[in-house]
C-alpha cells in the first residue's frame, strides 16, 4: 500500500505566508518516515496560489530520500519549469470531470485541458519523470452537471490512450461515499488493471474509515493523505471537510497488518511539527 503525504495541498490554502525555512524544516521531517510519495509543492502562477511561489527554494535544500517528490503544474509553462528539476520525478496535474470547475481551476475547458495533459506528458517522457493526473469532481459535482461512473471510465480512457500509468479519483468536495467508491473503483480496475489507481479522498472525521475500507477492499492500493487532514477545495464552504488524515490512514493500516515503509518514531516527530507549521 502506498501512501502520498499531501503537505502542498495543505499548505497552499493558508493566507499567512508559512516562511521557507519553516517549509524546509517540516518538509525534511516528512521525508525520514517512510511515505512513498511527497507531493512537496506546484509551479504554479504566485498570484493564483501565493504560498507555493518559493517552491524552487524550497526544493534545493531538501534532504536526500527514498520518497518519492511530486510538484502539482497547471500549464506547460510551469511542466517546464518543474521538468528542470532531476529532484523531482512525479509532475501532477488536476484534470476535471466537471467542465466548471476546470474552467474554474485551470481557466481551460476539459478539452483544452486534454490538449495540455498530453503536451505535460510528452515533456516528462523527454526529462524521465512520470505524470501523475487527478481526475476531479470524480465522485460527484455541485454544480447540477451530469455525473455517472461511465464519464469519468470515459476520460479514464482518453488518459490512458496518451500513456498515463497513474491516476487518482479526486473527491474534490467530500461527496464520495462508499457505495460510490466501491462501484468506481471497481470498475476502473478491472477494466484497466495495469494502471496504478489512487484516491484523494476529502472527508469528515466521522467518515474517513468507511471512505478508506471501500477503496481498500475495491482494490485500490494507493491513498493520500495529509497530517491532521489538513488541506481540502475551498469550494467545498466547509471546513469539517478536508484530506483524510494521514495518523487515521496509519492506524487502518495497523489495524489491517498491511506492510508499509512508514517509520513510527518518524511520523511523530513529523506529525508535532506539522501542528507548529498549521497553527
Amino acid at each position: 500500500m502506498k501512501i502520498i503525504e499531501c503537505p502542498r495541498d495543505a499548505m497552499q490554502g493558508i493566507e499567512r505566508f508559512i516562511p521557507t525555512a519553516q517549509k524546509v524544516s517540516y518538509l525534511n521531517a516528512l521525508l525520514k518516515v517512510g511515505f512513498d510519495t511527497l507531493d512537496f509543492g506546484s509551479f504554479v502562477s504566485p498570484t493564483s496560489i501565493p504560498q507555493m511561489r518559493d517552491t524552487a527554494d524550497v526544493l534545493s535544500q531538501l534532504n536526500q530520500s527514498h520518497t518519492k517528490l511530486l510538484a502539482i503544474v497547471a500549464n506547460q509553462r510551469g511542466a517546464e519549469d518543474a521538468c528542470q528539476f532531476e529532484r523531482i520525478d512525479f509532475l501532477g496535474y488536476p484534470f476535471s470531470v466537471s467542465e466548471t470547475f476546470q474552467k474554474r481551476n485551470t481557466n481551460k475547458s476539459i478539452d483544452e485541458s486534454l490538449i495540455l495533459v498530453d503536451k505535460i506528458q510528452n515533456s516528462c517522457v523527454k526529462s524521465n519523470k512520470s505524470l501523475v493526473v487527478y481526475l476531479s469532481m470524480a465522485f460527484g459535482n455541485p454544480y447540477g452537471e451530469l455525473w455517472h461512473e461511465d464519464i469519468v471510465s470515459k476520460w479514464g480512457e482518453k488518459l490512458l490512450v496518451m500513456g498515463i500509468e497513474t491516476i487518482a479519483l479526486s473527491d474534490t468536495i467530500g461527496v464520495s461515499n462508499p457505495d460510490n467508491i466501491s462501484r468506481l473503483f471497481t470498475q476502473l480496475i478491472a477494466e484497466h488493471s495495469h494502471v496504478e489507481w489512487g484516491a484523494h479522498l476529502h472527508t469528515s472525521l466521522e467518515s474517513w474509515k468507511d471512505k478508506v475500507e471501500s477503496a481498500y477492499k475495491s482494490g485500490c492500493r494507493r491513498f493520500d493523505g495529509a497530517i491532521k487532514g489538513f488541506g481540502g477545495c475551498p469550494m467545498a464552504k466547509d471546513d469539517l471537510v478536508g484530506n483524510i488524515p494521514t495518523e487515521k490512514l496509519l492506524s487502518y493500516i495497523n489495524e489491517k497488518n498491511i506492510d508499509t515503509e512508514i517509520n513510527t518514531l518518524d511520523f511523530e516527530s513529523a506529525y508535532n511539527k506539522a501542528i507548529d507549521v498549521f497553527v
